[in-house]
């Protein structure tokens, strides 16, 4: 079964759990704003697909991030600034087994999930 992770009003999530329920494809959904996101779980996904690929930097919580921090970001800061807000990370997060992917593409869930 499918682990996913997100916020239940983003709309790339929104598209991304329509999709697995319309391909009957069976998952459990982790909304971050009710259920903390632990520093061992952020980190398996940081060892899986890396800070640059899991940090949103076209939201709008990166947006109203100083312009210092989004500056100075790095490993350190990006990791911190993610267990802190969670609406940071690229939505949806995807766990299958030790495989991790983020965000949402029809023809990637098509070839991964079917």
């Amino acid at each position: 079964m499918l682990e996913v992770y997100g916020i239940r009003n983003c709309d790339t999530v929104r598209k991304a759990l329509a999709w697995l329920d319309e391909n009957g494809v069976a998952y459990r959904f982790h909304d971050f704003k009710k259920e903390a996101l632990t520093a061992a779980t952020l980190d398996g996904w940081l060892r899986a697909v890396g800070w640059e690929s899991l940090l949103n930097r076209k939201g709008t919580t990166w947006r109203g991030l100083p312009e210092n921090v989004r500056a100075g970001i790095d490993a350190r800061a990006a990791r911190a600034l993610m267990l802190e807000n969670p609406s940071i990370i690229r939505r949806p997060v995807v766990v299958r087994g030790n495989e991790v992917a983020c965000g949402f593409d029809a023809a990637d869930f098509a070839r991964k999930y079917r």
